[in-house]
Formats: C-alpha cells, structure tokens, sequence
C-alpha cells in the first residue's frame, strides 16, 4: 500500500520477494501488474485477488522501532496483535463509519498504521491524505473535506498552535489524538485556545501495535497523563526487580495483553531480553495514579544521575517548555567530572522570539532543585528527529 510517488520503490521491493503481492495505489494509478489495484479504478471490476491462508497468530507486518535509544528493531506483530488494538482504541474513542480520518503521519510506522489507517478500514470509514505535514494544508483540509479525527504528534500541535486559521468551518473536528512523544501541558493549552478542540493524550510502543493507554474522549481526561489502560490491555509499574509498586511510585512500565508483539526479527537476545514472565517490559519509566491514569516520566535509558541522585529528562523539559520564549527543549546527560553527569539542555525559541541563555537558567533555578538545573543552555534552529518527529537524545549525545 502507498502513494503514487512511492510506486518505483514498492516495486523494486517487490521484485526481491518470493511472492508477487498486489501493490493498492491510494492516490494514482495502479502500478500496472495483474492484481494491483488503484482507489481512482476501486468502483471498476477487477480480478479477484486470491486471499493467502494465514492463522490470527500469524505474522501480519514487522514494524520497525523509531531507534531513540539504538539502531531500530524489527517487531514482528501478528493478525490478532493487530486486530485487538483496532478493537479496543475503538471502543474508547466510540468510532463510526461516518468519521473522517486526515492522516498526515507516516503509515509505515505503528501509530499511524494503526490509528489512521487499520482503524479506519476496519470500519468502513474516510481516509482524507496528506502525503506531507503542512499547517496549512492540514487545516484546509480539515474544513474541504469535513474531517472528524486528526492524528498527530507534540510538534505537529505546537506548529499548528502557532499558525493562523484560515477562513473555513472547522466545527466537524471533533477528535485530536498525540502520541509519539510526551505532549508539553503548554502546547496543549495554546492549540486548545487556538482551535477549541481538546486534544487527547496516548501512549503506545511499536511492540504493542501501538495503543496502550488514551485518555478518554467520553471519560475524565487529565493532562499531563496519557490515560488509563485500553481495554484488553494490562498495566503494572515495577522495580528492577519487577515487583509491583504502589500508585505514585516512579517504576518501569510493563504491559500485556493480545496486542503485545511477537518478537523482535532476528534478534532472540533483545526479545528475551524485554518479552520476560508474560510481560513486555517497555523502558520507560512512569506512575500511576488512584484512578489508573499513567503519567510518563522518561525513558529509562535517559535518566541522569548527577551525583547519585536521579534527574528525569522530561521534567526539565517541563520547566523549559514552560516559558513564553521556548517552544520545544530536550535534556540530556553529559559526563561531569565532579557529579558523573551533569544535564545540559537544548531549546528551539518560538518564531520571533529571543531569550538569552542565562535567563533560561534563572527560570530553571526558580523552578526546579539545584541538582535538576541544567549546566548549560543552548539556543539551536533544529533537533536531531525520527521521521514521526520524536526527537533523537542519543544523536544529540553523539555530536556533543
């Protein structure tokens, strides 16, 4: 499956495969094989394509891992991974057929595989696509095409925050989804202000098909958490040792349910490794609350140790993001050779904005405990990304 100007590279793809699978073309022509097929040519009668014979258990798609923390993994996920996260993020956001999807993300990645794509399918629903994020774009065909559920990730909503609305009625919108990266409280409330529509905060690895957790649209949602648990889907925060802790205690997420993955490609030692005692052990780190709403705290792989005392990313980022100036912030650990690690902070300032370096420090100082404020401050235009956005620390690591 795939656009137009993908077809020389599905094609090359396929020549390598044993079987000849059919190409479905979503915006042009087919790509001209018997048995490819094109939505322009879906209402003409074309010949039938034989369906394989495949078990639920078997292997559907290996989706590939944004690689923040390493070189990327192939998950291998199954029928039935798939079908039960389709299942259930349905049933929390109550989808129909009459929703309009506006996919801007990319499909070969798990969120927008499965929320903008399978979803959508698998109830006979409209899929509107953007082959390339623009806030203009997306905006106009919000309001062209009466688009009902929009998909994205934090910097698509603080660039859409930041953009003038155009002229158009927008009032068919009735469902924003983040995930991909934790979504900063402040770039929340500016596209709420901005365009009126709360935005619904999940959370989900690639191993998981993605969808874990979501807040819920026809439920309590608490921003800053990225909801309760979908249904089909179980939950713990554990200590290294994977003894449960208690509500509010900071431990690793662990989860399972018929959406966890299979394995990982090729890689026995990395699947045994997180797939232990009927749990996938996800690496990141996170809490609940009494209510069974998760709260990220970071990667686990990210957390800094400043002389034996744990410093948590996100929660500096936090802070920085936080400030009028400051549009996006990433923090990581770099060696100190008093305290071991030391945070140092990169920030992207909002168009037109200045702030010098040092002022970001005293805001940091008046907000966070001594050991947390980071040792320096840089002002940069860009980050280091994955292809859905989710900025790359251990990149930023390597050129430092």
């Amino acid at each position: 499956v795939g656009l137009e100007a993908s077809l020389p590279l599905l094609r090359a793809a396929r020549d390598g495969l044993a079987r000849g699978w059919p190409i479905l073309s979503l915006d042009g022509p087919a790509a001209g094989d018997a048995g490819d097929v094109s939505f322009p040519n879906a209402g003409r009668p074309v010949s039938p394509v034989p369906a394989p014979s495949t078990a639920a258990e078997d292997v559907a798609v290996c989706l590939y891992t944004s690689g923040t923390t390493g070189r990327p993994k192939g998950a291998l996920l199954s029928h039935a991974n798939l079908i039960a996260n389709v299942q259930s993020f349905r049933t929390v956001l109550h989808l129909s057929e009459d929703d309009v999807f506006l996919a801007a993300l990319p499909l070969f990645h798990a969120y927008g595989a499965t929320v903008l794509f399978l979803e959508p399918l698998s109830i006979g629903a409209t899929i509107v696509m953007e082959p390339r994020f623009t806030p203009e774009a997306v905006l106009r065909a919000i309001a062209a095409h009466r688009v009902t559920l929009f998909a994205g990730v934090p910097s698509m909503y603080a660039v859409l925050a930041a953009s003038p609305r155009p002229a158009g009625d927008f009032s068919s919108l009735r469902l924003c989804i983040s995930g991909g990266a934790p979504l900063p409280v402040a770039v929340a409330e500016a596209f709420e202000a901005k365009h009126g529509v709360p935005i619904y905060e999940g959370y989900g690895p690639t191993e998981c098909a993605p969808v874990l957790t979501v807040n819920p649209p026809f439920g309590k949602r608490k921003p800053g958490s990225v909801g309760p648990a979908i249904p089909q889907v179980e939950l713990r925060i554990v200590d290294d040792q994977d003894r449960t802790l208690p509500p509010g205690a900071v431990g690793e997420i662990v989860a399972r349910g018929p959406n966890v993955m299979r394995g990982y490609l090729n890689r026995p030692a990395e699947t045994a490794a997180v797939l232990r005692n009927g749990w996938y052990h996800t690496g990141d780190l996170g809490r609940v609350d009494e209510d069974g709403y998760v709260y990220i705290v970071d990667r686990k792989t990210d957390l800094i140790l400043v002389g034996g005392l744990n410093v948590y990313p996100r929660e500096v980022e936090l802070v920085l993001t936080g400030h009028p100036a400051v549009a996006e912030a990433a923090v990581v650990g770099m060696p100190d050779p008093i305290r071991g690690e030391a945070p140092k902070a990169f920030v992207i300032l909002r168009n037109g904005e200045r702030v010098a370096p040092q002022d970001l420090l005293q805001w940091c100082r008046q907000r966070l405990a001594n050991y947390k404020v980071p040792r320096s401050i840089a002002v940069v235009e860009d980050l280091p990304r994955t292809v859905t956005g989710k900025i790359l620390k251990t990149a930023i690591r390597s050129t430092e």
